[in-house]
């Protein structure tokens, strides 16, 4: 199913900190929002979960550090039972080992507390609980900035193959022009509160029009365009 959201737009303190803002997203569709730190990517992705959910859209969110998802004090299971009651799902011990299997977690021990993990364990422990429910959408926001090229690359590779078997589209927030070359389709451009450029990603990456984009696109630290 196609998902939209019209006007989405974010106010504090008497600042527009996100104009407003359409998107529409098809399924399966990889998007990248990049731009500079305090451009309004991670305004835009709240304002983006908030107004799908409040369409019954099932959509799920993985922040930027396990540490934001996951309290030190409370075992591994304890998150996973709460992230299915949440989500009013019936505890499905299959459905469970599938994404442990699919996100190479299943060997972790389940009743240790999150320090008991490595990161990168957590970061995927994290991305498996976004997946009890079955999403429609994928909001990242800087999923990999935590973790070590290696751990990431994997953790990114094991999240492709997850989502290649469902119907499950992908919004990823990011910094890492390089990441976004490699992992989507269509690129968003964010500056200033607003998209600044919306293009597929090979062609804004090879002949970006506006200042924003270009700034981005400079210095080329990826390999080659996705």
């Amino acid at each position: 199913m196609t998902l939209s959201v019209s006007n989405l737009c974010v106010e504090r303190a008497g600042c527009t900190l996100l104009h407003p803002t359409s998107l529409t997203i098809q399924p399966r569709e990889r998007i990248g929002l990049v731009g500079e730190s305090g451009s309004g990517k991670s305004t835009l992705g709240h304002a983006l979960v908030d107004a799908l959910r409040g369409q019954n859209v099932r959509v799920a969110h993985v922040p930027q550090s396990p540490d934001e998802a996951l309290d030190p004090l409370r075992s591994m299971s304890y998150h996973w039972r709460e992230a299915e009651r949440a989500l009013q799902c019936t505890p499905d011990r299959q459905r469970q080992q599938q994404l442990f299997r699919a996100l190479q977690i299943h060997q972790g021990n389940l009743r240790k507390r999150p320090w008991g993990w490595s990161r990168g364990m957590q970061q995927r422990f994290v991305i498996a609980m976004a997946l009890i429910g079955s999403p429609q959408l994928l909001v990242l926001d800087e999923p990999t900035s935590a973790l070590d090229p290696v751990v990431a690359a994997r953790t990114m590779n094991l999240l492709d193959s997850v989502l290649e078997q469902n119907q499950t589209s992908m919004f990823l927030i990011t910094h890492d022009m390089g990441l976004a070359a490699k992992r989507v389709t269509r690129l968003l451009v964010m500056d200033a509160g607003r998209i600044a450029e919306d293009a597929p990603c090979s062609s804004l990456l090879q002949a970006p029009v506006t200042p924003a984009a270009k700034a981005l696109t400079r210095h080329r630290t990826w390999p080659a365009p996705c």
